[in-house]
């Protein structure tokens, strides 16, 4: 039934039936009428119990789920098979349920996100000015560049924190423009190397593991920089923690296939490392990934927070692009594209 109006209308229909059947045997037996009005009053009482527990079984699940969800568990949900106006609330219920748990799965993500993007700037920035605390270095203006370069980051970094809190509607601002590949890539990698920290705060510089760029000759695109710095540094990064010693990380950029709009970009990270198993090559893309076998080697893995190739996924969607473990003879290579126009966008 689709109404508790129905059901309870129902419940009384059968409890006068009930009690007028006893009548019709009591005046046809000689079973005395006080009797019969006992079990009749007894079968009205265990109909309506039963239907009645049935019928608030929903409310008390929601009830125990919203002191759940007061307590921070957004898991709980309600089972009802009640069509009627219960059964409609419990759905409701469940989808709110739902929503409140992908929104504070989101907030924990984004707080991740934004910590592991901010810690490269700062302990670059950090090991620059210790460097020439402790006179390792003299305060000279390219040393100060570096600095100052990892300080621009930082602020636009920060910059970016009102803008990502925006995620929550599924809308984040893209600055696209068109810029020249060549240099772009190169600051990419001069800043990876300033400190020659990775973009997981690992404290161990890779000396040993060489930085190689092929760019096509006169090579632009359209794309939002920040935002393919994002991508690239955390590629290259990954793609430096996972490389055996004397290893070279290269990093190939072409423009996009035959047909492709204007300004499109095809980028390719590959190193020497033992590569990705065909079955974990999608699930390396996912939050947390860490600990398998795509971060188990090299002499600069530190096992990681596993957001890095995340990350990447995440502002690669932005622009409606594609990244993917494409196959390789050796190593792990990392491609990506980008369409060279925003989604929406003529």
């Amino acid at each position: 039934m689709r109404s508790i109006k129905a059901k309870l209308g129902a419940l009384v229909i059968a409890s006068v039936c009930i009690s007028t059947l006893m009548v019709v045997v009591a005046l046809n037996s000689s079973t005395q009428i006080q009797i019969i009005m006992v079990f009749s009053v007894v079968a009205s009482l265990l109909l309506t119990q039963l239907l009645a527990h049935g019928m608030t079984a929903p409310l008390r699940d929601m009830t125990a789920a919203a002191r759940a969800m007061a307590s921070g568990d957004y898991t709980r949900r309600v089972r009802t098979s009640s069509r009627d106006e219960v059964g409609e609330l419990a759905d409701t219920f469940n989808r709110m349920a739902a929503d409140l748990e992908a929104a504070d799965r989101h907030r924990r993500e984004l707080i991740a996100n934004v910590s592991h993007e901010l810690r490269t700037p700062i302990a670059a920035l950090h090991a620059v000015l210790e460097n020439v605390v402790d006179g390792v270095v003299r305060p000279e203006p390219q040393n100060l560049a570096a600095a100052l370069e990892q300080t621009d980051r930082l602020g636009r970094l920060v910059a970016h924190l009102l803008d990502l809190s925006r995620l929550d509607n599924g809308v984040v601002p893209l600055d696209a423009k068109e810029f020249e590949v060549e240099p772009f890539l190169a600051g990419v990698l001069r800043g990876l190397t300033v400190d020659g920290s990775t973009s997981a705060g690992a404290s161990r510089r890779r000396t040993d593991v060489t930085l190689e760029l092929h760019v096509a000759p006169g090579l632009s695109a359209v794309a939002d920089p920040e935002r393919l710095h994002q991508v690239v540094a955390n590629l290259v990064d990954n793609a430096c923690k996972h490389s055996p010693e004397n290893g070279t990380v290269s990093v190939f950029a072409q423009a996009g296939d035959l047909g492709s709009a204007p300004g499109s970009l095809r980028l390719e990270v590959l190193d020497q490392g033992p590569g990705i198993p065909e079955e974990d090559r999608v699930k390396v893309f996912e939050r947390f990934r860490s600990g398998t076998a795509t971060t188990a080697a090299g002499p600069g893995s530190d096992g990681g927070t596993g957001l890095g190739l995340a990350i990447a996924r995440w502002a690669v969607d932005l622009h409606g692009g594609t990244i993917r473990v494409a196959e390789s003879p050796v190593g792990c290579r990392i491609q990506v594209t980008l369409p060279g126009s925003l989604p929406g966008q003529d």
